[in-house]
């Protein structure tokens, strides 16, 4: 029943990729199979390609099943955009580099007001064809605030003609990420009073950067072990001595490091010793702090998720394949809403992240009855082999509501 119900869904995106055309179609290899229930989409030279939405539904979980990022993606910007009736096209796409994750994590910024600009992916030369499907059902309108472009071109992407496009360019991810800022504080008219800092060769420390960026606007720089390169000062110069949150432990972004960034602003660490107590950490940051056991309330200017209680949305996400953090960045600022947890083993849940969904996720009703309750509901992207049916059904457990004693 509930690959039924996954197939009905699925079906549904298919008819709204093209207005209900019966060009497109739904495929499924079975709970175990590795494909699942997909969209399907056909361009105008009949050649199709596949994105994976969803393989397997449960009440309280959602899975993307591919481990192709660009196909995450373009299931991912439709899932958010569903692109079937007027206003629910997307204004402007973003097309980021299949061949750095940095740059791709850096454009998701974009995703945030006001240019809800979902992240496709691209290589240097080509539009991988899941992409463009993607592209052609979202037939992005044009977005005011990006001075009309439809398409924003991160880095060096194969951007397909008939759109209007604005190019983000530069030599490294340094100048690419400082590039998408200085866009960003240009058509925004002021620049943001935080900044995230990462480092350009520790992904999975970089990974969660993604969700909060889409969902604020909040830009990512980067630097690396030695220092703080030209491109990234000059970037910070222009916020005019903000709050920077770096990410990592002293092990991924050294204390001299940030002893060198205090020259721009006010630097805070949100370092844990891993990549996946990272993530959780992230989630449950806030600046100014809030006590434990508290709710946290977001003010503005504020900074970090705050989420310390039930209600929300998850994304969870393989920490081995950083592309997939960009790739779904959409959902992290939409719907459900929620940060990014990491994945290091398919088949059990982080200890960080388990206690994390523990202590803050479960939903209690009292008399009133469960029609009373909150309720969370986690995206779950890549196949089983990355993310395994067993963890799913077990976050599905612990995201629903329960009784209270």
């Amino acid at each position: 029943m509930l690959l039924a119900a996954a197939a009905v869904l699925a079906c549904g995106l298919a008819l709204a990729a093209c207005g209900g055309g019966a060009a497109n179609g739904v495929s499924s290899t079975g709970a175990g199979g590795g494909t699942g229930p997909a969209r399907t989409t056909t361009g105008s030279g009949g050649a199709s390609s596949t994105l994976p939405f969803p393989e397997f539904a449960t009440k309280n979980t959602t899975r993307v099943a591919s481990s192709d990022p660009a196909a995450v993606a373009g299931a991912v910007a439709l899932a958010v955009f569903p692109s079937a009736l007027p206003g629910t096209h997307p204004t402007a796409v973003t097309l980021a580099p299949l061949r750095s994750w940095q740059e791709a994590l850096a454009a998701t910024s974009l995703m945030a007001p006001p240019f809800r600009a979902p992240v496709l992916l691209s290589d240097s030369s080509r539009l991988p064809g899941v992409s463009e499907r993607a592209l052609g059902a979202l037939a992005p309108t044009g977005s005011a605030a990006a001075g009309g472009a439809q398409l924003i071109a991160v880095g060096n992407v194969s951007a397909p003609s008939g759109y209007s496009v604005t190019r983000l360019a530069g030599s490294d991810a340094y100048a690419v990420a400082a590039s998408i800022d200085r866009f960003e504080i240009a058509r925004r008219g002021t620049a943001s009073h935080a900044v995230i800092v990462a480092s350009v060769g520790q992904a999975p420390y970089a990974m969660p950067a993604a969700g909060l960026a889409a969902e604020s606007g909040v830009p990512i720089l980067f630097v690396n072990s030695s220092g703080v390169p030209a491109a990234t000062s000059q970037a910070l110069a222009l916020h005019h001595h903000p709050h920077i949150y770096v990410l990592g432990p002293a092990g991924v972004v050294p204390d001299t490091v940030l002893a060198a960034l205090g020259a721009y602003g006010t630097v805070t660490r949100v370092g844990a010793d891993t990549p996946a107590a990272n993530s959780v950490l992230l989630a449950e940051y806030r600046d100014p702090p809030c006590a434990y056991g508290q709710a946290c309330v977001q003010i503005p200017g504020s900074f970090g998720w705050a989420i310390r209680s039930p209600g929300h949305g998850y994304v969870l996400i393989d920490q081995s394949s950083p592309l997939d953090a960009a790739a779904a960045s959409a959902l992290s600022a939409s719907g459900s809403y929620g940060p990014q947890l990491l994945m290091d083993n398919p088949n059990t849940l982080p200890a960080s992240v388990l206690n994390y969904l523990v202590n803050y996720s479960t939903p209690g009703y009292a008399q009133q009855g469960p029609t009373s309750a909150v309720y969370n509901h986690a995206w779950l992207i890549g196949t089983t082999g990355q993310i395994s049916l067993a963890v799913q059904a077990q976050v599905d457990s612990l995201l629903e509501a329960v009784a209270q004693k």
